[in-house]
């Protein structure tokens, strides 16, 4: 059956916004590593421009107290919200947060690398609304199609709201991971619907329930090495703020458990994925699209274990710790569309 131009077009619209995202994940990764979250301190603006300014010469006039005082009012507001839900303590912890009241210094790099995540970020909003709109070519078909497109749209909205309370508090040390476990999903809601989009109407595969249990543990485990990868970092951030910056090589020395944790699960991923990458060769053919899938997710691993060893050993480089980000992001996506891809077949995939 041929494919109407409405599909054709959904199909491509939702595969660059895939592409978007990794682009988006790879930009927050810099800004984290790079400590430019607060380098626009207002939004939708930038110090109140459209364009941010290159000089200290351009900055609006008391820009310091003025943005402090916004960044206290979000935070006030944010610790009722915290308040409601039982967590008292902590919104205790936000009122009393004096740093909160230190002005940020300004830095050109700083305030243009956050800049230009925030265009990544808008257009990665268009194109997920673009999506969920052509979506709705397929509602005859399948209609998970347009719910789980239009709950990507709220998704990333509430997204960009966290976003801003993860540069904004410095006590809520789990908003972060939150924060990336909240990217996996929106990721993973997009690779859904191209995957529900590209295989519908084409029959079921007949694979073998192991390979089905490998594949999600070895999911599962990814997921686990992510989140445990975010608490380093909410880790890190603690102790260079309390050694004041200080020399990095101390960072990681003082993280304590958990980067030794992260470490291990490492281990884990690597067997685990070893063990998938046997049993897809030996379920199907080479040219199929699940081996492509697994050479692939292999391929980022091995880069991962890279970039990894250079953020042990290299007293931490934004440009390795952005590359982890990303790495570990498309594992677990290439992991998650061969799962999607063991249910169902794909154009271009041939079963043994």
């Amino acid at each position: 059956m041929r494919t109407s131009t409405s599909k054709i077009r959904f199909q491509k619209i939702n595969l660059a916004t895939i592409i978007l995202l990794f682009i988006l994940i790879l930009a927050g990764g810099v800004v984290r590593s790079t400590g430019s979250g607060m380098g626009c301190p207002d939004w939708p603006k930038c110090f109140g421009r459209y364009i941010p300014p290159i000089s200290s010469s351009e900055l609006p006039k008391d820009y310091k107290q003025k943005y402090a005082a916004g960044r206290l009012a979000k935070n006030q507001r944010f610790a009722k919200t915290l308040d409601v839900f039982g967590y008292s303590d902590l919104a205790k912890r936000i009122r009393e947060d004096r740093s909160i009241l230190v002005p940020e210094e300004f830095n050109a790099a700083k305030t243009w690398t956050e800049y230009i995540n925030r265009l990544i970020g808008a257009a990665s909003g268009i194109f997920l609304l673009l999506t969920a709109i052509l979506a709705f070519s397929y509602s005859s078909e399948n209609k998970w199609i347009s719910v789980l497109s239009i709950l990507n749209v709220i998704l990333v909205g509430f997204q960009g709201w966290l976003g801003s309370i993860v540069v904004s508090t410095n006590l809520v040390a789990w908003i972060v991971t939150v924060h990336m476990l909240l990217a996996l999903a929106i990721l993973a809601l997009s690779i859904i619907t191209y995957h529900l989009a590209r295989a519908n109407g084409r029959p079921k595969l007949n694979v073998n329930p192991v390979t089905h249990i490998v594949t999600l543990l070895a999911l599962v485990i990814s997921i686990v090495q992510i989140a445990f990868g975010s608490e380093v970092r909410e880790k890190i951030d603690a102790v260079a703020g309390h050694l004041q910056g200080g020399y990095r090589d101390d960072w990681i020395s003082n993280a304590g458990a958990i980067f030794t944790r992260h470490r291990d699960v490492a281990v884990l991923v690597l067997i685990a994925n070893i063990v998938l990458y046997a049993l897809m060769r030996r379920t199907f053919s080479r040219h199929s699209i699940q081996q492509q899938i697994m050479s692939f997710a292999f391929l980022m691993i091995m880069l991962q274990i890279v970039t990894g060893i250079l953020l042990s050993y290299w007293a931490l480089p934004p440009v390795a710790q952005a590359a982890h980000v990303l790495l570990a992001t498309l594992v677990f996506s290439a992991q998650f569309y061969l799962m999607l891809n063991l249910y169902r077949s794909v154009k271009g995939g041939v079963h043994k």
